[in-house]
């Protein structure tokens, strides 16, 4: 049997089609990439990053397993022309925020990130991971190392895989953006700072001055240089691959 929304026979009936995207807004916090009439995807990171384990109804998440079908959906549509990422995030599971990271840094159309209100903990790696980096002059990220919750069996294999864990973080973050990898670990490892572990909280112009964020500045400035970036590809393309630059 073929079910219709609203009670109607007509595939196409008034409502249908809002009420699928009132439905994908509620489950995802945005529009399908396919309905979308701008050429640019706005990617929401927002709340805790939820991974392998599904977290407490209460909790304001960010599922890693929808917006990765996302990303992909906005690589293969040829009417998407770049990709805003707007974090505001508490950090969460470490695997899928570097899986968020390498997939939106692994796209080969522009992409500019933006942090407004923190970018915290595995926060930081989705980031850096886009061509350029922005961050509200009020918004903060924390940094710290990666840590474990709950039982833990096994202290030396669970430390040297943490270690492991810790370099691969380490890692992403100094490939894609200014910071060194002296000056990350400085920052991580401080110590009095936070009231219960260790690391560093810092803020907007922090951020840049540091080398990890690339700009002080709000969304029409990352709109501003998406569209830049956009423009320049778009640019290279129209140019005829025979011709040499003087």
């Amino acid at each position: 049997m073929n079910e219709r929304l609203n009670g109607s026979d007509e595939p196409n009936a008034p409502g249908v089609e809002s009420t699928a995207v009132g439905e994908h807004i509620r489950q995802l916090g945005q529009t399908a990439v396919a309905a979308m009439e701008s050429p640019i995807f706005c990617m929401t990171v927002i709340g805790q990053v939820e991974g392998h384990l599904v977290l407490p109804p209460q909790n304001k998440t960010t599922k890693y397993e929808h917006l990765i079908p996302q990303l992909v959906a906005a690589e293969q549509n040829p009417n998407i022309k770049g990709v805003l990422v707007v974090l505001n995030t508490v950090g969460g599971d470490v695997e899928a925020g570097l899986a968020i990271a390498e997939m939106v840094a692994s796209m080969t159309k522009p992409k500019v990130t933006l942090v407004l209100g923190g970018g915290h903990s595995i926060g930081v790696p989705i980031a850096v991971s886009g061509d350029v980096s922005f961050i509200a002059e009020t918004a903060t990220m924390t940094i710290h190392p990666i840590r474990l919750n709950g039982l833990v069996i096994g202290v030396p294999q669970t430390f040297e895989y943490l270690e492991k864990m810790q370099e691969r973080v380490v890692r992403f973050i100094v490939r894609h953006s200014r910071v060194t990898e002296e000056t990350l670990k400085r920052l991580m490892f401080t110590t009095g700072e936070l009231a219960r572990d260790i690391g560093t909280t810092i803020i907007g112009p922090e951020a840049v001055r540091c080398g990890l964020i690339d700009r002080v500045g709000g969304l029409g400035d990352a709109l501003g240089e998406l569209n830049r970036l956009i423009a320049r590809r778009k640019k290279g393309e129209d140019r005829d691959p025979h011709d040499r630059a003087d």
